[in-house]
């Protein structure tokens, strides 16, 4: 073990890479769905949960989410914009369904753990309970939660295992039932031009640079996806994204997945992580159920629907779309506006449905 950790950092880096890359392949040998993300996510998390030397670079993960961001970008035509743009009131709904199921995912998480955390005061374990079961971005969610002084190690723990069983379920799931689904939405281009996709490039990078200086949650994704989406609404889309590079960067985002596990991650309050899983497919259910009654009022199809207001990631979610084509979009418009949504309410609401005053006291 210990030598495991004295590899240079180079080294690590390199073989956690070759690691996803035969495990991707595996994946797409068995046909398994989304293969270049799930392949390497699996392969990573079980050899960082066994104690491997695997480790995922920074600048790698965001030139994956520059990728996808930009390529998902392309779906936003004018005819698209204003097909989302009339689903307002189902977004809207999305949101405030996000923050109810996510408060009441935590107040069950505080009443199941709460007489067992011996000696943890009630605001700690409050905060706890309420920022892992928030329907979040990890990482945000867990700085969040140290500001209301969280057991922070639960609260990135649950969200890395709720993030991991969605993010293989649902895929998993729908290409064994069969529905796949029919994308409504016109295609993106399909001919790859070297010069205007450098263009593309530098476009889309200065867009994420920026988003990152700004401190936005996933400036590289985020940045990229807006200025990608300005070029397509303007009727510039200057090229298709190559599937290689599509590939590589999906790689990549199932390394920085899957490196979040490390060997004591099973240590890790266990009760506390079989709560977790066990009310993530919960969740999943109530949301397929939610999915039903918005694809009955809109129209539209009901996986579409589940992926936009299933409790997974953002750029995980948008991945599973564009590789199925269920319907980018309109999976991308509701994941980006609750996590803009989550992001700006969530912390508010927490003082205000439980006031310093009140948190020491509440049951």
């Amino acid at each position: 073990m210990t030598f495991f950790v004295r590899l240079p950092f180079v080294v690590r880096v390199l073989t956690t890479l070759a690691l996803a890359w035969a495990a991707a392949a595996a994946c797409v040998a068995l046909n398994t769905p989304l293969p270049w993300m799930i392949g390497p996510l699996l392969a990573t998390s079980l050899v960082s949960i066994a104690g491997g030397p695997t480790e995922s670079w920074g600048p790698l993960r965001n030139a994956g989410q520059w990728t996808i961001g930009a390529a998902l970008g392309l779906y936003f035509t004018p005819e698209v914009v204003a097909l989302v743009g009339g689903l307002w009131w189902a977004i809207v709904l999305g949101i405030a369904w996000a923050l109810l199921l996510g408060w009441l995912f935590g107040a069950w998480l505080y009443r199941v753990h709460a007489p067992r955390m011996h000696g943890v005061p009630v605001p700690m374990m409050r905060a706890t309970s309420y920022f892992a079961g928030a329907i979040g971005a990890a990482s945000e969610m867990t700085l969040l939660s140290e500001r209301e002084n969280a057991r922070t190690d639960l609260v990135a723990a649950s969200h890395s295992l709720r993030l991991l069983i969605v993010t293989v379920t649902i895929p998993f799931a729908l290409q064994w039932s069969g529905l796949h689904g029919l994308d409504i939405l016109p295609p993106t281009p399909r001919v790859v031009s070297w010069p205007w996709l450098a263009l593309m490039a530098v476009l889309t990078g200065a867009g994420a640079l920026l988003m990152d200086r700004l401190g936005r949650a996933n400036p590289w994704f985020m940045g990229a996806m807006l200025v990608s989406m300005a070029l397509t609404v303007a009727g510039l889309s200057l090229s298709a994204v190559p599937q290689p590079l599509v590939n590589a960067a999906q790689l990549v985002i199932g390394v920085s997945l899957g490196v979040r596990f490390r060997a004591d991650f099973l240590r890790t309050a266990p009760r506390w992580l079989a709560s977790v899983a066990v009310g993530t497919l919960g969740l999943m259910a109530i949301c397929a159920a939610f999915a039903g009654v918005l694809a009955w009022a809109t129209g539209l199809p009901w996986v579409t629907l589940l992926l936009g207001t299933s409790p997974g990631g953002i750029t995980e979610m948008a991945i599973t779309a564009k590789v199925l084509q269920l319907g980018v979009p309109v999976v991308t418009a509701f994941q980006v506006c609750r996590l803009i949504a989550v992001l700006m309410l969530v912390d508010p609401l927490y003082r205000r449905i439980y006031p310093p005053a009140q948190a020491g006291s509440a049951t």
